[in-house]
């Protein structure tokens, strides 16, 4: 949905330095707080789990855990994972009240569910599991 959206006001919402150019990322990355706030306006109309890393290009568990949030974002296509560089947009980490990098931020509907403050790849994934919406398989 955000990809729609950026591709509609022009530049690349997901672009993202850390993917190869053979695999575009499924990470959202916002250097804007413009577009974040049209992304996360228009979250709020469907029931998707949203999961937003904050983090910052100095931070080393930042660093450590990018990798394991490409592979949950390539396991959970029904998940909106995002990533906020608190420097770019210390407004919207402010807002959302991080304090400590990685914060991972879990919303539904504009609504946080829940957080997760550090590197825990294994804890994040098991909220991503509860929170996200399961897929439902006509039969």
């Amino acid at each position: 949905m955000g990809s729609l959206i950026s591709s509609l006001l022009g530049g690349d919402a997901s672009a993202d330095a850390s993917a190869s150019p053979s695999e575009p990322s499924l990470v959202l990355a916002f250097h804007s707080s413009a577009r974040w706030n049209l992304h996360f306006n228009s979250s709020k109309q469907i029931p998707k789990l949203m999961v937003v890393d904050f983090s910052a290009s100095w931070c080393g568990p930042c660093k450590f855990i990018e990798p394991a949030i490409h592979a949950m974002a390539a396991k959970f296509t029904d998940v909106d994972f995002v990533k906020i560089d608190v420097d770019e947009l210390s407004d919207v980490a402010q807002e959302f009240g991080v304090q400590g990098m990685p914060t991972f931020v879990l919303l539904k509907q504009g609504k946080e569910v829940d957080r997760l403050v550090g590197a825990k790849k294994d804890e994040l994934e098991k909220k991503v599991e509860k929170h996200r919406v399961k897929p439902k398989f006509a039969t």
